[in-house]
């Protein structure tokens, strides 16, 4: 489920309402979100153990790029999935992840170092020694340790990767044990990935952002499959349009989103609704300089956007399902237009999209 804005009290607001309901009727067990694998860690283990405080959680993680995420409708809604779980015990539990790879965290490294500990322990000098300095000390700030990441040479970056990549390479060749063991290894091996997908993505040179960002999509893609494999019920992602879409509205800088990954290994499993606006506010940063949102005024969308047409029906809120659409409604939503897509910082760019291409649109 997407949304045209990183933040709108109306789409975060509209994703939980969707997800309680999904719960109750359709056997969804997981929210993930667009944050950090290892946010996602620790916000699970609250959601389903009680351990740790949310709101503090989110105030340390909830920095920087994933600074939006930091709201009171994500609070309530971490609170709400800790009281499903406490007073349904009998039920399958339910989840919190993360899917991103902007900061690795402790908590990764620690669940590593746990399963060997347990379970390989003549291999964990060797993987502790590759993960000696690239592990963040424990309560780091998360938003500074991913701008200090982005000003190292790429000789630094280069090696970084290349370590956590090796400490995957070796957990991965030690071979899965018998019984329950074995799960625990699987978890073992996706927190590795995790730790060698944020190194990986810092690794990329800066002139290569379209490589990188495909990079990220997939490795976005990737961590909610593993989550829709290795735990009971359905998924609902929780991210921006451009990433659930399942093509590009900007190929040049964002060859491949999360969706057409999903769209790819799931088939018709996986299906996105976008959700958008004609008028309203917004917050998001002002430049790539700056961690300080502001809010900004959103006009009703000028002639010749889709959000200007949509926005002539009577109707406030309404779904509009593209797979059912008659043949005069195709032609119109195959046509590409300007269209609302604001991300992390602020900017009247409109890029043009033909919704028929992309996903099942909602308005709100």
């Amino acid at each position: 489920m997407g949304e045209a804005s990183h933040s709108g009290h109306e789409f975060f607001t509209l994703k939980a309402l969707l997800f309680k309901e999904l719960v109750a009727t359709q056997g969804f067990t997981t929210f993930v979100l667009e944050a950090s694998w290892s946010t996602g860690l620790r916000l699970d283990a609250y959601v389903t153990d009680g351990t740790g405080d949310p709101e503090q959680i989110m105030r340390e993680e909830f920095q920087g790029q994933y600074v939006f995420w930091n709201t009171d409708e994500y609070l309530d809604l971490i609170h709400w999935m800790r009281h499903y779980n406490v007073s349904n015990p009998d039920q399958p539990a339910l989840h919190f992840a993360g899917n991103d790879l902007g900061y690795p965290g402790t908590d990764a490294f620690d669940r590593v170092s746990a399963y060997l500990n347990a379970h390989r322990p003549d291999l964990t000098e060797q993987i502790n020694d590759l993960y000696r300095g690239i592990r963040p000390g424990r309560g780091a700030q998360t938003g500074d340790w991913m701008g200090q990441q982005l000003t190292k040479d790429a000789a630094s970056r280069r090696k970084e990767a290349d370590q956590a990549e090796h400490a995957l390479a070796v957990l991965r060749t030690s071979g899965r044990p018998l019984g329950s063991a074995g799960h625990a290894y699987d978890c073992a091996v996706q927190n590795a990935t995790a730790i060698a997908q944020t190194f990986t993505g810092y690794a990329f040179p800066h002139d290569e952002f379209p490589a990188r960002m495909r990079f990220r999509d997939r490795a976005m893609a990737d961590n909610t499959a593993w989550w829709l494999a290795h735990t009971n019920g359905k998924v609902l992602l929780a991210s921006n349009n451009g990433h659930v879409a399942y093509t590009s509205d900007n190929p040049q800088e964002f060859p491949e989103p999360v969706g057409a990954f999903l769209r790819d290994e799931l088939g018709a499993r996986y299906m996105n609704i976008g959700l958008t606006f004609n008028e309203g506010s917004l917050n998001a940063l002002p430049d790539y300089a700056s961690h300080n949102p502001q809010e900004y005024a959103v006009p009703a969308a000028p002639s010749g956007h889709n959000e200007h047409i949509l926005g002539q029906l009577s109707c406030l809120d309404f779904a509009l399902d593209l797979r059912t659409a008659p043949p005069a409604a195709r032609t119109w939503l195959d046509t590409a237009r300007p269209t609302r897509s604001f991300g992390l910082y602020w900017s009247p760019r409109t890029p043009k999209q033909p919704w028929a291409a992309r996903t099942t649109y909602s308005s709100t």
